[in-house]
């Protein structure tokens, strides 16, 4: 079997197209392409990138398979060139991205494609499926650590969509603002250090008693002197025996409030707010004022907020599924447009209005004022309205379904971002990918920047998002006219 690449993880069609490109003169047709999502998921209306490093390494495999390869589905002598061309193929274009941690907002391009149009055609699937997936869980993981000022570590391995989600999913999460992962693999590949407790599988192999759960922990501790010590205490009765036991395992191995690694317990089941609240009690009464209690259970944002709001006593929380697998909304919805070929501006028509697409080579601005994030407009690269910000001049951003509906800002009074950076040039990288845990921290900075109504998990408030008066007209320039054609064809 061959070493799988994942720039072939792709559908048919983007090779059957590109056998036509390439037959009827078309290949070296300069295209750009889009990548940007119409609607935030669950109630955000916002998303955290993540997937950008993925994409490149996806990019760079092209040209990474022999023509038997291809052969398996573009049988045949009439496909005999195209194929020879399709294995030796390599990326030639520009890429440009937003940074991973980055918040974006719907209809912002989050990657653009300048490239030969063959090559950026087949681009296509695998792109929006690392970057659906890794967005997916970014969003998610930012929702839920949003509902608590607690650390969240994601441990969804077990239920994620196979290994590759698992460890890329681990990769996301964090970004996405959780402390850290169980997945070693993660771990392993980003440097993160992964985090983990035991199991009740480990509890009951001393025996289906509660001298054996007491063994259990007395085994543990003794085993991993020098790290964090987390019992678990639901395997049998988390107040009547598993928290007393995890307590006379501490104290008989001489672990108390001066152990510098940190311990605690987990609590996995039951009424979490209850057994927090009494757990802590003993906790407290046995001196133990250090020892931190570490939550598990099907958690997600909505139970986390409801925790909190009844005073549990909990000081850290396990998400799994919920994270690993974007549960309320699995599928995100990223798609990748084209909106220029040989410096023609197109777009596509569709019978729903919200799959109406700007048009052009398009970049985005954040405007941002007192330190605080204002809004955020796409431009078409080098239009009046680009100049201006970038010469830092006084500008009028317009809604884009009310273009009455406007905002202000004077020169001098504003800062601005560029949100889309150049990343790969002439099919080479030309901006070097950062540590993952400068990625989190840009996310955090991000976060901070935006008004604490922006950040609400339900029905936060609306955040302006806008285009250039350019783009507008041009869109509605070209809307305009194949309406006409419409009208006219028989």
């Amino acid at each position: 079997m061959m070493e799988l690449n994942i720039t072939y993880c792709s559908d048919k069609y983007q090779y059957t197209m590109g056998k036509s490109f390439y037959d009827n003169g078309m290949k070296d047709k300069i295209a750009v392409f889009n990548l940007f999502y119409r609607k935030a998921p669950d109630t955000n209306n916002w998303a955290v990138v993540s997937g950008i490093r993925e994409v490149i390494k996806m990019v760079e495999g092209l040209g990474g398979s022999d023509e038997k390869f291809f052969e398996q589905f573009l049988p045949g002598e009439e496909y005999a060139e195209v194929r020879r061309y399709f294995a030796n193929m390599k990326f030639t274009g520009s890429i440009y991205a937003m940074s991973e941690g980055e918040i974006a907002f719907p209809r912002e391009p989050i990657i653009t494609v300048v490239a030969p149009i063959i090559e950026a055609q087949v681009l296509e699937t695998p792109m929006l499926c690392i970057m659906n997936h890794q967005m997916a869980i970014a969003t998610k993981a930012s929702r839920v650590t949003r509902s608590t000022s607690k650390p969240v570590s994601e441990f969804g391995s077990r239920r994620a969509h196979g290994p590759w989600a698992a460890i890329y999913g681990g990769k996301a999460a964090y970004i996405g603002g959780c402390q850290n992962t169980s997945n070693i693999a993660t771990g392993n590949e980003f440097g993160i250090q992964p985090s983990g407790t035991m199991a009740h599988s480990y509890v009951t192999a001393f025996g289906c008693s509660i001298n054996g759960e007491y063994q259990a922990f007395d085994t543990y501790i003794k085993t991993h002197k020098n790290e964090v010590l987390i019992l678990l205490t639901d395997t049998y009765d988390t107040l009547k025996c598993g928290v007393k036991n995890a307590i006379r395992a501490f104290k008989n191995n001489g672990i108390d409030d001066s152990y510098p690694y940190g311990y605690g317990i987990r609590l996995d089941s039951g009424d979490l707010t209850y057994l927090s609240i009494e757990a802590r009690k003993m906790l407290d009464a046995a001196g133990l004022f250090n020892c931190k209690i570490f939550a598990t259970n099907a958690l997600d944002e909505y139970l986390i907020t409801e925790l909190e709001r009844q005073g549990c006593k909990v000081d850290s929380y396990g998400v799994g599924d919920a994270i690993a697998t974007s549960k309320h909304n699995p599928c995100f919805g990223n798609v990748y447009k084209l909106v220029q070929i040989d410096d023609m501006p197109v777009l596509k028509r569709s019978e729903e209005i919200s799959k109406l697409i700007n048009p052009g080579f398009q970049i985005t601005y954040r405007i941002i004022q007192n330190n605080k994030f204002k809004g955020d407009v796409t431009c078409l690269r080098g239009d009046s309205l680009s100049k201006a910000i970038e010469n830092k001049e006084s500008i009028v951003l317009r809604d884009e379904k009310d273009r009455l509906r406007t905002t202000s800002f004077n020169a001098g009074e504003y800062e601005f971002r560029i949100l889309q950076h150049h990343i790969m040039k002439d099919g080479k990288v030309i901006l070097e990918d950062i540590p993952i845990q400068e990625k989190r921290n840009y996310y955090v900075d991000n976060l901070a920047h935006l008004d604490d109504t922006q950040k609400r998990l339900i029905n936060p408030h609306y955040y302006k998002v806008d285009i250039s008066d350019d783009l507008y007209d041009l869109k509605e320039r070209l809307i305009t006219n194949i309406v006409r054609e419409i009208d006219t064809f028989v």
